[in-house]
């Protein structure tokens, strides 16, 4: 179970590694972009209800995990997660939810045909 500290609080927000991880890469994303938006979840530790943050860059935020190793990332997960954080809604998330574990695929590098090639050759002599 990682924890997310966000602000001058020092009572951190009790999320699993995994789908922290995946937070991390979407909350950084935008910050990086200065896109502010909202995170949202349901309380699952016995507390009633529901909270959510307004992430924007001026606020400092830290994540911390249990594990040392890093998880592999669901590309699907991660896309799903960018799209609501973009929506008028906000980010929104399970912290009951299982994210499937990732499959890395090799990516074949892209190649230039030959006549692309060449025209940017002669272009820049």
């Amino acid at each position: 179970m990682g924890h997310l500290f966000y602000g001058t609080s020092t009572e951190p927000i009790r999320i699993p590694d995994r789908l922290l991880s995946h937070l991390k890469v979407v909350t950084t994303t935008k910050l990086r972009r200065s896109e502010s938006f909202t995170l949202s979840w349901t309380h699952v530790d016995g507390t009633p209800g529901r909270s959510t943050l307004w992430l924007q860059p001026a606020i400092p935020l830290r994540f911390v995990f249990d594990s040392a190793e890093p998880e592999t990332l669901d590309a699907t997960t991660l896309k799903s997660m960018a799209e609501m954080a973009n929506s008028s809604a906000g980010l929104v998330v399970d912290l009951r939810v299982e994210i499937p574990e990732a499959h890395p695929t090799r990516v074949a590098p892209a190649r230039t045909p030959a006549a692309t090639r060449r025209r940017s050759l002669s272009v820049a002599a």
